[in-house]
C-alpha cells in the first residue's frame, strides 16, 4: 500500500511512518513543504503523489494556544482539511483517514461516561470547533461525494519526543532537567482533570487497522477506557526523580476553560479491528522520562 502522511514531521507523524514501514507499506510524508491552507499546493501535491491511502494528521494541535489564536487554528484545521478532502477526491484517493480529536466532544455530562461516539459534541475550546469542523467536513465528503474517510476521534496520547506544550512531556522535561541542574521545583497548571491516556505507538496501530478495516464515513475513539488525574501523571514522574521535587502552580498554565474529565468506550474500535492498547500508562511516562533525559543531558 502506498500511503501518504500529512503533518509527517509531527510527534505522531514520526511514529505513524515507523509503523507503516515496519508493515511494509510504501511511504510518502508531507510536512511544512506544503500549506495545507493553500488549496491548490496541496491537490497538486497529493494528484502527484496518487497514493492509495492518506493519514491526515496535519493540524493545529495544542489546546491551549488555541485561545490566543483561534481563527488561525480553525482555518488550518477546518480549511486545510477540505482542501485534503478535496484534493484525495480529486486524486481518487481509496481510503482517507481523517483524524479528530476528543476535544470534540467537550462539556461532558458525567452520565455520558464512558464517552461513546454516539455522545453529543459540546466544544468548549477554539480547538475543539475546528476539530468538530473537521470531522464534519470528513462525514460531509462521505455523504455528498462518496469518499471513503474513516474518522477518528483520539483522546489524550503520549510518548517519547512529545513536545513540551503538552501536560505529561511539559512535566517530564521539567523533572529531568531540575536533575541536571540540581533544582527541585516543578511548575503545573491544575492537576486535577482526569483524561484518557493511550501511548503513541498504540494509537498509530489503531489508525493503520482503521485503514484496512474501518467502515466508511464511521467515527471511532481511539482511548484506553481509563481515565486518571494529571495528578498522578505527575507524582509518578516526580516519584522517578533522582531526588525529592516539589509542584507550584503557574498561573501562566491555568486554561480558560477545563474539562473536568474525559474518559472514552474503544468498544466499536476493538470490535472492527482487534485493537486494544498494549503498553502500560506507567511504561510510557518512564519512556518518556527516559528521552527527556538523555535530551537534557545531550543539551538539546
Amino acid at each position: 500500500m502506498k500511503a501518504l502522511i500529512t503533518g509527517a514531521g509531527g510527534f505522531v507523524g514520526g511514529y505513524l511512518r515507523d509503523h507503516l514501514e515496519a508493515e511494509g507499506d510504501e511511504v510518502v510524508g508531507l510536512d511544512t513543504e506544503v500549506d495545507i491552507t493553500d488549496g491548490e499546493a496541496i491537490r497538486q501535491a497529493i494528484l502527484g503523489i496518487a497514493p492509495d491511502a492518506v493519514y491526515h494528521l496535519a493540524a493545529a494541535s495544542n489546546v491551549g494556544s488555541s485561545w490566543t489564536a483561534p481563527v488561525e487554528v480553525l482555518r488550518i484545521n477546518a480549511e486545510g482539511t477540505l482542501n485534503v478532502l478535496l484534493a484525495c477526491e480529486a486524486a481518487k484517493v481509496a481510503r482517507v483517514l481523517n483524524v479528530g480529536s476528543a476535544e470534540e466532544y467537550g462539556k461532558v455530562d458525567p452520565a455520558d461516561l464512558p464517552l461513546t461516539e454516539l455522545a453529543p459534541l459540546r466544544p468548549v475550546t477554539p480547538y475543539g470547533v475546528s476539530k468538530v469542523a473537521a470531522d464534519f467536513l470528513a462525514l460531509q465528503a462521505f455523504l455528498g461525494r462518496g469518499l471513503p474517510v474513516v474518522r477518528v476521534r483520539p483522546f489524550n496520547h503520549l510518548g517519547p519526543s512529545q513536545s513540551g506544550r503538552f501536560v505529561a512531556s511539559a512535566l517530564a522535561e521539567q523533572v529531568a532537567r531540575n536533575e541536571h541542574l540540581g533544582t527541585d521545583v516543578v511548575l503545573a497548571g491544575d492537576l486535577s482533570p482526569r483524561r484518557d491516556f493511550t501511548d503513541v505507538r498504540d494509537v498509530v496501530r489503531a489508525y493503520r487497522l482503521l485503514v484496512e478495516r474501518g467502515e466508511p464515513g464511521e467515527v471511532y475513539n481511539v482511548c484506553s477506557g481509563v481515565d486518571v488525574a494529571v495528578s498522578e501523571v505527575a507524582d509518578h514522574l516526580i516519584g522517578r526523580a533522582d531526588r525529592p521535587m516539589r509542584i507550584e502552580l503557574d498561573p501562566e498554565r491555568l486554561r480558560p476553560v477545563e474539562l473536568p474529565v474525559l474518559r472514552g468506550d474503544c468498544t466499536k474500535l476493538r470490535e472492527t479491528t482487534g485493537w486494544k492498547p498494549e503498553l502500560a500508562l506507567e511504561d510510557t511516562l518512564d519512556d518518556l522520562l527516559d528521552w527527556w533525559r538523555a535530551r537534557v543531558t545531550s543539551g538539546d
